[in-house]
């Protein structure tokens, strides 16, 4: 199992921030598209690494188009020597329309059109493929040598899909190199749900997991003891009713039985009651969300829950923590 850090948007401390995590002995590290660009950061990571892996955690696909997609991918991968991830997701409608200004509809199978467009992009440059992708949602027909940057040295970068939801899942298997789950993910949904999504894209295919990635940010609560771990509890409580309080998550709490929380949390959400809205999430919820514990639990219980299932785990830590703590967890990671 590979064990993977993030990389923030600050561009002045990107770089020295992926040498660190190589040094550290991460596998790779990704890049979120939240407040800054999610591209830029890794550039300059690719630039101050060696082996390090490099992903974009998620990119959102709906807010571009197949063609600048796959230009950047084939730059970044390219650059970094075969190194870069291509995570994409789709983020929810009202992003979409309200933020980007662009449109939603039929998002699994438009997610699933662009990444075979990207594919079919790829085969003109390296191939020598005419270009003639005719889609429902995209269409791609003209590429003049001028446009056309030919073979890239290192092949195609990977591309990654998240997802919740079973038939953007099974997109992720059908299409896509790997999957990169949702933090507000259970070891029961991902076992119970996700996986048998995946595998039903995977046969859609004629693929096998052997050739497949699943990546996992799991949410951790690290401390001595209950003192150290008051703070990143009430953190990590926090990121969960968030999530919670969206409809697009209700899938998960359905599967635990948890159906009644959502609409809770949701109106304290409509009402900007924030704060109150961690103190809904017990620990029973916690503990089934989160690892929580030392440095030794916590590596010792992410190995138990994900080890058999996970190819990419991450710590999904909404709070400030020792760095060498990290670095404790992911030593016993590799080491088991």
């Amino acid at each position: 199992m590979r064990v993977d850090g993030g990389l923030g948007g600050d561009l002045r401390g990107a770089g020295d921030a992926a040498a660190r995590a190589e040094a550290a002995g991460y596998d790779g590290v990704w890049s979120a598209e939240t407040s800054h660009d999610p591209f830029f950061p890794l550039l300059l990571a690719a630039d101050h690494t060696e082996r390090l892996e490099l992903g974009t955690g998620i990119a959102v696909a709906f807010a571009r188009n197949p063609m600048t997609l796959a230009q950047i991918a084939w730059d970044l991968q390219a650059f970094s020597g075969g190194r870069f991830m291509l995570g994409l997701g789709s983020q929810i409608k009202a992003h979409i329309t309200k933020r980007f200004s662009m449109p939603w509809d039929h998002p699994a199978p438009r997610m699933r059109e662009l990444i075979l467009a990207i594919r079919a992009i790829w085969a003109c440059w390296n191939d020598g493929t005419k270009l003639d992708f005719r889609g429902d949602f995209y269409t791609h027909t003209l590429m003049t040598p001028f446009f056309n940057p030919g073979p890239n040295p290192h092949g195609n970068a990977r591309i990654f899909l998240a997802g919740v939801g079973a038939r953007m899942t099974e997109v992720a298997g059908e299409v896509a190199d790997g999957f990169l789950c949702h933090g507000f993910t259970t070891e029961s949904y991902l076992r119970e749900v996700t996986v048998p999504a995946l595998e039903r894209g995977l046969a859609a295919a004629g693929r096998s997991r052997a050739d497949f990635e699943i990546s996992f940010p799991a949410f951790v609560v690290l401390g001595d003891d209950a003192e150290q771990r008051a703070d990143p509890a009430r953190r990590v409580r926090e990121q969960i009713a968030f999530y919670a309080s969206t409809p697009n998550y209700v899938p998960v709490l359905e599967h635990h039985g948890w159906d009644s929380l959502h609409a809770e949390l949701n109106a304290l959400s409509k009402q900007g009651r924030w704060k109150e809205m961690g103190d809904l999430i017990d620990d029973e919820v916690l503990h089934t969300f989160a690892v929580v514990g030392t440095v030794a639990e916590v590596a010792d219980g992410l190995a138990g829950r994900f080890g058999d299932v996970v190819d990419r785990l991450s710590f999904y830590a909404p709070y400030d923590a020792d760095p060498d703590r990290w670095s404790a967890v992911l030593a016993r990671l590799k080491a088991a």
